[in-house]
């Protein structure tokens, strides 16, 4: 590396003058800049180069104590000059720091650089060598003349054989269709973990041209489902705000009221630090499945419901009329007593059931598909649900066709048995009318205890092939079932 320090002296330059302008921003106050470090001093130096170098490089190690990775992801937004970011990746890795903080900076002035090219399409464009080969990706070039100026570490063999490890990673990212599955799943702490491991090779041009595409289809992964999650979260707040309630759920001890989801600031917390917000995220990501398993609005409902039969003889209705205490019921007698007619007549409303929220799924925005408005109720699908409804290729002879067909039938199950369950509740003053939904809810339980057998074994079959967020999916889709099943015992099994 031939050293030019009039070159040195316009890249410290570049970068002192961003990340002046951004802690000003920060602190909403002028920042007290060195004598002879001005923009205008700068521009007119003509004194020892080398000596301003040296005071600039001081200054700039007192900023970037001041300034973190995530007041750094802030400030870097679509509008910023690419120039300001190539200088600004020079700068970290010629400062050859190995601290987490200059890694995750570097990364993030990176991945800022694949995701906003000069060219749209640029890093796309790959082609063949004249022996056949395939060259080096065109974002790996562009970081090799970025830092050409600049004394790159080199790359230990074991760490390519740890780059390599990406391509997964990134293909297991892509496969997430719920936040509660990303989060679960450890990804975050494990491509941390293997960043780190990396040391100085981190700051190679072939690390970071592996690291970054990989941020960049994570983060969009993430993002989707983040709004998904929190868009959920305040349809249901919207949902009990009309019906005159506060208290959403509780996650970890503290009761989530909507002022709290009103004062949810989803873009701020984007903007954070992925490894410093997950306590964040985790939160969010908690008090959707609360939500999911147990809607605030039907929690309510069944609250009333168990303090009405809780009152000796019932409670008096509007129309002056005693609610008939529901009778008991010998449910697993009920079960072992299900005839083949009942299940084939059963199986029949079943596919009708699927074939209904198909049609819904898929004729239905996009946006609004994943809730699907039954006779009394609203269906809440997980994004991996709805995708299985709109899926292309439920007659292959796959895995994932199986997985598919198998959320399906889920979906169908949790949708009959919560009607079953209106209409059980609708129909409580009449024995002969309750004992028929009864008797449906049992052979319901019946499939249900099936299909469930099915769904597990196909799960743990996943899990073995390395296909963590299909089984992940389908694990979520039986647990909503078992909440229904668990209803129905409770409901059915009562004691007079």
């Amino acid at each position: 590396m031939v050293e030019d320090p009039k070159w040195d002296l316009a890249i410290l330059a570049t970068v002192q003058g961003f990340y002046e302008k951004l802690l000003q921003d920060y602190l909403e106050a002028e920042v007290p800049v060195p004598q002879g470090l001005e923009a205008i001093s700068l521009q007119q130096n003509e004194g020892d180069v080398r000596q301003t170098l040296a005071r600039m490089r001081a200054w700039l190690r007192l900023l970037d104590m001041a300034l973190t990775p995530a007041m750094l992801r802030r400030a870097l937004t679509a509008e910023t000059d690419p120039e300001i970011a190539e200088s600004l990746l020079r700068y970290l890795v010629r400062k050859k720091d190995l601290s987490d903080t200059n890694r995750d900076k570097t990364d993030l002035v990176a991945t800022f650089l694949y995701r906003h090219p000069r060219v749209p399409g640029q890093w796309e464009r790959r082609g063949y060598g004249l022996d056949g080969s395939i060259p080096l990706p065109p974002f790996e070039i562009a970081l090799i003349e970025i830092l050409a100026d600049s004394d790159v570490p080199a790359l230990a063999d074991e760490h390519v054989q740890l780059l390599h490890g990406f391509d997964s990673l990134r293909e297991q990212a892509h496969g997430f269709q719920d936040l509660n599955a990303l989060l679960d799943s450890g990804i975050i702490p494990r491509v941390r973990e293997l960043k780190q491991s990396l040391d100085a090779s981190f700051y190679h041009p072939g690390a970071l041209a592996t690291v970054a595409p990989y941020n960049a289809a994570f983060g969009k992964t993430f993002d989707a489902l983040f709004h998904a999650a929190t868009e959920e979260i305040r349809g249901f707040a919207q949902e009990l705000q009309e019906q005159g309630g506060s208290i959403l759920g509780t996650v970890d001890g503290v009761d989530v009221t909507v002022e709290h989801v009103a004062a949810m600031e989803e873009a701020e917390l984007l903007k954070m630090d992925y490894s410093k917000a997950l306590e964040k995220f985790r939160r969010v990501s908690d008090l959707r499945r609360t939500l999911e398993r147990q809607p605030p609005i039907r929690r309510a409902a069944r609250l009333a419901a168990m303090a009405a039969a809780a009152t000796p003889g019932g409670v008096a209705t509007a129309g002056g009329r005693t609610p008939v205490r529901p009778p008991v019921v010998d449910l697993e007698a009920m079960r072992a007593a299900v005839t083949p007619q009942q299940l084939k007549i059963e199986e029949t409303k079943l596919l009708k059931v699927e074939e209904s929220i198909r049609v819904f799924v898929r004729v239905a925005d996009p946006k609004f598909r994943q809730v699907v408005p039954m006779r009394y109720f609203n269906l809440t699908l997980t994004p991996a649900e709805a995708s299985a409804y709109c899926a292309d290729y439920l007659e292959e002879i796959s895995l994932r066709a199986t997985i598919a067909r198998s959320q399906l039938r889920l979906v169908a199950l949790v949708a009959r048995i919560t009607t079953e369950l209106e209409e059980l509740k609708r129909d409580e003053n009449s024995r002969t009318l309750w004992r028929l939904h009864a008797d449906s809810l049992a052979v319901l339980l019946q499939i249900a205890e099936a299909e469930n057998n099915k769904a597990n074994q196909m799960r743990e079959q996943a899990a073995q092939q390395g296909s963590f967020p299909q089984a992940e999916a389908v694990k979520t889709s039986m647990e909503k079932l078992h909440d229904r099943v668990d209803l129905v015992t409770r409901m059915l099994g009562h004691k007079g």
